[in-house]
């Protein structure tokens, strides 16, 4: 065939280089190509090998990583899909396994729900689309297709939060009952008059529940008095409102907390801004002991004690279980050790 006769290299100005052009330019059937493409190149001649390769090179063609994933039935892609990125607890949790990731050669989709069940699902639809190695949920919540995904080939890992729907499901986390406790026992050694407080989001978050249900059993076993403050999932994931509106209303009950408990580091900060408001210092005049011991308090809040989750730990225990996964294992629990890290009179 001469160059005057060969069928014309397909312009790449309007979108990119099919397989199907990459078939018309070289002359051969897209079958043959996809072989090639994906290094089956023994049905093919060298010559009609060498056609096609330098096709690929002449129009421009990348193949999907999506769709090599389907052909090959592996993916370098691990989706992580975090319910609230603006909280510094879960973007060091996700940097954390990003390095792991890297470390044995995978790279990581990160994506934020923001809490939201039906955006959780649009990116399970999404990340199942792209054919990624495994979805990790860094936070999940209850949502209608999770289910069909946790069904799915690809293996889910919940991380931080336990399913909401399979309690057996693989997790990575820390022990959040025991740690509950922990913190009823620190608040009882150094106020050991008083009622104890508790400030809380919704409790459809295993963590929040098993975190409050802990510090409740610790709190009545020491025999104290509780004051537990729910507030309601009206306020989504800002937890820094969601503890300034708390501890208002704590403050307008006619007995008032000796400490109280705030069920994350950010409610924590919407507490303390409110005790200020108040008059009320920090930890002079209220003992307060947050949860996460997010990489921000060293700087901003050295009057807040904290559970400290280990952060680095993450990544290595999430790719270490993955592995287990991808080899046909099915592991339930990976429980990482916690420290309560105690700094107000710093």
């Amino acid at each position: 065939m001469s160059d005057s006769s060969k069928p014309p290299v397909p312009s790449r100005g309007v979108k990119p280089a099919s397989i199907a052009d990459v078939a018309r330019a070289a002359g051969v059937s897209i079958a043959t190509v996809s072989r090639i493409v994906n290094g089956a190149t023994g049905k093919a001649s060298a010559a009609t090998v060498a056609r096609v390769q330098a096709t690929i090179a002449q129009v421009g063609y990348r193949p999907t990583g999506a769709g090599q994933a389907l052909r090959k039935g592996q993916s370098r892609l691990v989706a992580v899909l975090a319910a609230n990125l603006a909280n510094p607890t879960m973007a060091a949790i996700a940097a954390s396994i990003e390095t792991a990731l890297r470390d044995v050669g995978l790279a990581m989709v990160l994506c934020d729900t923001h809490d939201n069940p039906d955006l959780q699902d649009e990116y399970l639809s999404e990340m199942r689309a792209q054919a990624v190695r495994a979805t990790v949920l860094l936070g999940a919540v209850r949502s209608t297709q999770l289910a069909n995904a946790m069904a799915g080939a690809a293996p889910l890992l919940f991380v931080n939060r336990r399913c909401p729907i399979d309690k057996a499901a693989a997790f990575v986390g820390v022990d959040n009952q025991a740690a509950g406790a922990a913190v009823a026992t620190a608040l009882h050694a150094r106020v050991p008059k008083g009622a104890l407080a508790v400030i809380h989001g919704s409790l459809e978050s295993s963590a929040t529940a098993d975190r409050v249900a802990g510090f409740r059993r610790r709190v009545q076993q020491l025999g104290r008095s509780l004051l537990d403050v729910e507030m309601p999932a009206a306020l989504g994931s800002d937890h820094l409102a969601l503890g300034h509106a708390a501890t208002a209303k704590l403050l307008a009950l006619p007995v008032r907390p000796a400490a109280i408990f705030c069920a994350s580091d950010l409610i924590a900060y919407g507490t303390h801004r409110r005790l200020r408001e108040a008059g009320i210092s920090v930890p002079q005049e209220m003992v307060l002991i947050g949860f996460d011991d997010n990489p921000l308090n060293d700087w901003i809040a050295p009057w807040l004690a904290s559970v400290r989750v280990p952060y680095a730990a993450f990544g290595p225990a999430i790719v270490a279980m993955l592995g287990e996964m991808w080899r046909g294992a099915k592991p339930d629990s990976r429980l990482l050790d916690y420290t309560l890290v105690d700094r107000p009179q710093a």
